[in-house]
């Protein structure tokens, strides 16, 4: 069976490597055209790019996907199958094109979170289980027949970027899975209830700002949701303070009430700061053009007291 695999960032090369492994002819691979990125705004390649030179691959970088070239070099590999993991909408000139059709892997319990960011929206509405989807693809995006689907269970201090590592190793089996039906013939596709569905929209630095006034367990999940990125902010003396990591201590005793986004306490390893309904641990904290780091490690070399307002 003749595979052309699509994917760009690092979420996709578990699902790549496992193909591969299993000895499955990937007659070629379609990724993002290298851009430039960072201050410096170096010109970097995909991570899909990375591997699949190492490996000596047959490689495709269009930049336009209804390009007329790039349609007829996919006609001319002959697939019979196109498989998709985070990579872009597909055109259905393109998605047409195999003999047996194409698949996408979706980081969601489709229908739920359909759209760009699933995993952050998961956990930013504090569910406790998620998991993967495999499903062939129609024109209108995330609402094709499901192949497969695995299950993954939310630790409640887990941050998006912990559950991506999971659901791409997770995807990865259930990409190879999914393969192997459609070979043998045994892929039984379902039709999506649409009463269940739920958007994941992109998450843009504007909706990451902390909105002090909700409720402890709201701002955690919040913060654990966007953590590594785009990362949840405040503001502290007019400067952004992002949060990367946060814990709802099991006990504390408050004293005078203080106005919500307001510190409570500062100690020598933990910064507590006032909610709607009690308080929340600032774990990992990054201060505007400096490193990640953990709470006491930020208190040596920034003044935060007792009554700050975060904001």
């Amino acid at each position: 069976m003749r595979i052309i695999f699509m994917g760009t960032p690092e979420f996709a090369l578990p699902s790549l490597q496992i193909l591969l492994d299993n000895t499955y002819d990937v007659v070629a691979v379609v990724t993002v055209p290298d851009k430039p990125q960072g201050r410096g705004q170096k010109v970097v390649a995909s991570p899909i790019k990375k591997f699949t030179v190492e490996r000596n691959l047959p490689l495709l970088q269009p930049e336009s996907l209804k390009h007329p070239d790039f349609i007829s070099s996919i006609k001319n590999l002959q697939p019979d199958l196109i498989v998709v993991v985070a990579f872009r909408i597909l055109p259905k000139e393109v998605f047409t094109i195999p003999r047996i059709g194409s698949f996408n892997l979706h980081a969601s319990l489709l229908p739920k979170y359909r759209g760009a960011a699933p995993i952050n929206w998961a956990i930013i509405n504090g569910e406790r289980e998620t998991g993967v989807t495999t499903f062939f693809l129609q024109e209108k995006v995330d609402t094709g027949s499901v192949l497969l689907q695995a299950r993954v269970k939310i630790d409640p201090n887990e941050t998006a970027g912990e559950l991506h590592d999971t659901l791409s190793e997770v995807g990865a089996e259930i990409v190879l899975q999914t393969v192997r039906l459609i070979e043998l013939g045994k892929a039984q596709p379902r039709t999506q209830d649409e009463s269940l569905a739920s958007p994941a929209p992109k998450i843009f630095k504007e909706g990451c700002k902390i909105d002090w006034s909700k409720s402890s367990s709201q701002i955690h999940n919040f913060i654990r949701g966007l953590s590594p990125h785009p990362c949840a902010w405040t503001f502290h003396q007019g400067k952004v303070l992002r949060i990367h990591k946060t814990e709802l201590p099991k006990e504390f005793i408050a004293g005078n009430k203080i106005e919500n986004g307001g510190i409570v306490e500062v100690g020598k390893d933990r910064i507590l700061v006032q909610t709607s309904d009690g308080i929340v641990s600032l774990v990992e904290l990054q201060q505007e053009g400096r490193k990640r780091m953990g709470a006491a490690e930020f208190l040596r070399g920034y003044n935060l007291k007792i009554g700050d307002k975060l904001g």
